[in-house]
């Protein structure tokens, strides 16, 4: 079957197709999500300067402790949450979301619904 595509090669096509009308700016950057089979991760990315201005992560030390016996979903609240937190350090309200070619449910529905509780304006 020469003709059909995984489902990482659909989500890359998504993915290109979004990012052509998706820019973020330093005012009103990218939050960028990118969902691996166990982790979660979300970056604030400035494209005009190609600058990553804050990120988060379900592997780092801060979330490890946290995330034990817990479902993949409610991580990605978490990861959503510290997201939001970083973003207003960096004095960030509004943000462009790119869900990286995911479809929108389940885990990165998630990370941005706890990011919009966190105070950021998608």
């Amino acid at each position: 079957m020469a003709g059909r595509k995984t489902i990482k090669q659909r989500a890359t096509l998504r993915h290109v197709r979004l990012r052509k009308k998706i820019r973020g700016t330093a005012a009103r950057p990218r939050l960028a999500v990118y969902r691996s089979l166990n982790h979660v991760y979300a970056q604030l990315i400035d494209d005009d300067l190609g600058v990553t201005i804050a990120s988060a992560s379900s592997v780092e030390g801060d979330l490890k402790k946290e995330i034990s016996k817990q479902s993949k979903t409610e991580i990605s609240k978490l990861v959503g949450a510290l997201m939001a937190k970083r973003a207003k350090t960096h004095g960030i309200s509004n943000v462009v979301f790119d869900r990286g070619g995911n479809k929108y449910h389940g885990r990165v529905k998630a990370l941005a619904d706890a990011v919009r509780e966190g105070g950021l304006v998608i």
